[in-house]
């Protein structure tokens, strides 16, 4: 089969390797699509991942052979690629660590993901996707968990305001999953018109371009001046926690859900007058990816602007779309197709 395999140097090689077999209580899944996340971008930027390592995690395909003693699937099932509930004593280091360290310990369980024509997964860990939801959107239950997570990790009550920071793919499903929570107002912010333009068609009440005029003020003008009850930064830079902690109202607060690679210092007495909350949010729990399928199934959350035909790409083509994601880029969402 193939797989892109990290090289080290930013590099990934798509190599012919041998196709596992599962062993007992495994599925073998067939890769139909797999969305390029944020995050392997900047562990191949940073070269933050370990040498031979398969990365991809934002996918979905079909059960292609089942181990000895599977009884939940069936060869042929729809399914994404994760989001099971985990048995005990099978937690990954996230949860089964008390001190866990994303950039020591995020690849350490799974050497082997999906940009890769085959996975093999346990038995407990793919959700079946639904009817009524395209392949093409379950590649992306993922990212929308996370957004759901990040929305269930906040205090967003009934008819909150919010502010979005970064209008990536997490981004735009933070908008859908605050407004699907309650939010009255939902904003973004978002240098990208591309991106801006998606907001509004996923229904955002105004967007705001970073580089046309101070974000907080714009932010304080469209609330009344009082600022969001709740911030949402998918951007994870040291500019957009100056303007999270900036804008939010007094008692508000601020989620932290991008992951921030560099040192960003803060000033705390710049907020602390106003009793700000920060609340840090990190990856999904397998809630979470249920009702990220559901959200899609019953139209609260909508993929579609956040795809086009440009969006997919072969996996040999994996190396340059690595590199052109780690520039300023109109795209919204890439995705290997197997």
């Amino acid at each position: 089969m193939r797989a892109a395999v990290y090289k080290g140097n930013q590099r990934l090689s798509v190599e012919e390797i041998p196709t596992p077999s599962p062993g007992p209580g495994q599925v073998l899944v067939q890769v139909k699509y797999c969305a390029i996340c944020g995050t392997d971008i900047h562990a191949v930027l940073y070269d933050a991942a370990p040498v031979g390592v398969v990365m991809g995690h934002e996918f979905c395909g079909t059960i292609a052979a089942l181990g000895n003693g599977v009884t939940s699937w069936a060869v042929g099932d729809r399914v994404v690629g994760g989001g099971g509930t985990v048995p005990p004593g099978k937690e990954g280091a996230q949860l089964a660590h008390p001190r866990y360290d994303y950039r020591t310990m995020g690849f350490a369980s799974k050497p082997m993901r999906a940009y890769a024509d085959y996975i093999l997964m346990e038995e407990w860990d793919p959700v079946p996707i639904p009817e009524g939801v395209s392949d093409e959107a379950a590649a992306l239950c993922e990212p929308c968990a996370i957004a759901v997570r990040a929305t269930r990790r906040s205090d967003l009550k009934l008819g909150d305001s919010v502010m979005v920071l970064g209008g990536g793919p997490i981004g735009l499903f933070c908008l859908q999953t605050a407004r699907a929570a309650g939010a009255t107002s939902v904003y973004l912010s978002e240098p990208t018109s591309v991106r801006r333009e998606a907001a509004l068609a996923l229904g955002a009440d105004a967007v705001i371009d970073p580089n046309q005029g101070d974000v907080v003020e714009q932010a304080l003008a469209l609330t009344g001046g009082l600022g969001p009850d709740v911030v949402f930064d998918c951007a994870g830079w040291q500019r957009t926690l100056d303007q999270s902690l900036s804008m939010v109202r007094r008692n508000g607060q601020v989620v932290l859900v991008a992951i921030a690679w560099e040192d960003i210092p803060v000033l705390p007495i710049d907020w602390m007058g106003r009793e700000v909350r920060i609340q840090t949010t990190f990856g999904s729990v397998a809630d979470d990816w249920r009702v990220a399928l559901d959200l899609m199934k019953t139209g609260r959350v909508d993929v579609e602007p956040l795809l086009s035909d440009d969006s997919f790409v072969p996996l040999e083509r994996i190396n340059e779309t690595f590199e052109a994601l780690t520039k300023p880029t109109t795209q919204l969402q890439m995705v290997i197709r197997m």
